[in-house]
């Protein structure tokens, strides 16, 4: 299935919304999907002149170097899962983490894969990724960076944590390994069966791409009355209240008048929206973290639990979420 949040770009509201995790998510996968058409382009080749060799299935376990991380890791990260180990040889808590995580990587057979990185030998990766102290893990799904923790863990708490990455992996990006096995170079991993969808949720995305935002979020509460919990519909629900928050609104007004009076908080949440709709992410959520520090009770209120909208609308694991969060928590605290 794809992630819903290209539900965004859907005929009803396209040009309105440029989200940069839709994009990049988009990009990465046509990168993938070129790699694989050359390399079936080769292999072909190869078969006709009579010199193809039999190729190695990717093993789930795998070591990652500068020179190997786009192909090994951002392309596959459109079909499968991969989950980044960044350790080195003189690491005693490292020693103690990699081998829970390759018995994981076995025992879950293809869900995700395992990529080490070793420190020392990359260190630009390590700076490029802000690693501080390790071990560090890390995952990329479908071209997007997902911090999952530091430092060792016991077996049970990694457990813990890949059974949601695999879950967000497959409900936001579509993303999921086959059910067993290794994955061979520039084969598609079979799809995982598909749970059918529930019929007020896709009452609810049909609502969406007809443009009829009301409907679309009368629909998508009525899902979250029953399903208190249910990601998907929290984040159409978000999508769809962003975009009626939006109508009518003038860009170049909105900013303007945001640029004029800072403590117009109003206009400020109009601009964010503007911001995040135009796929300035960080735009976005800088005005509305400065808005909160430079204000107080109702107004303060209002800027916090706008930015937890956008939030819901990007998704809690985005690393620019990550770091908004942060960001948020040093204004209030």
């Amino acid at each position: 299935m794809q992630p819903r949040n290209s539900r965004l770009n859907s005929s009803a509201l396209r040009g309105a919304v440029d989200l940069a995790a839709v994009k990049a998510a988009g990009e990465a996968a046509q990168k993938a999907e070129q790699a694989r058409a050359e390399r079936a382009r080769q292999a072909a080749a190869a078969e006709a002149d009579g010199s193809a060799v039999a190729q190695p299935v990717h093993q789930l376990v795998i070591d990652v170097t500068e020179d190997t991380f786009e192909a090994e890791v951002v392309q596959r990260s459109t079909e499968v899962p991969v989950v980044i180990d960044f350790w080195a040889e003189w690491c005693g808590p490292c020693k103690q983490l990699s081998p829970i995580l390759e018995g994981l990587a076995e025992e879950y057979a293809g869900r995700f894969v395992l990529a080490k990185i070793d420190v020392d030998s990359n260190q630009l990766l390590a700076q490029q990724f802000g690693i501080q102290g390790i071990p560090a893990v890390m995952a990329v799904v479908a071209g997007q960076l997902v911090p999952l923790f530091q430092g060792a863990e016991s077996a049970a708490n990694v457990r813990k944590v890949l059974d949601q990455l695999i879950l967000v992996a497959e409900q936001r990006f579509g993303v999921s390994g086959p059910s067993g096995g290794a994955v061979a170079p520039g084969e598609v991993p079979a799809a995982a069966p598909q749970r059918p969808e529930d019929p007020a949720l896709s009452a609810a995305h049909d609502a969406l791409d007809a443009g009829d935002l009301g409907g679309a979020i009368q629909a998508y509460k009525n899902v979250l009355a029953d399903e208190p919990g249910n990601t998907e519909a929290k984040l159409g629900l978000a999508q769809a209240e962003l975009l009626q928050r939006i109508e009518g609104l003038d860009l170049q007004s909105v900013r303007a008048a945001a640029a004029a009076d800072p403590k117009d908080v109003g206009i400020q949440l109009q601009a964010a929206d503007l911001d995040l709709v135009g796929g300035h992410v960080e735009d976005a959520f800088g005005r509305l973290v400065d808005t909160v520090g430079r204000t107080a009770g109702e107004d303060r209120d209002a800027a916090r639990l706008r930015l937890l909208e956008l939030f819901e609308v990007i998704g809690p694991e985005d690393p620019r979420v990550v770091a908004a969060r942060a960001a948020l928590a040093r204004v209030l605290f």
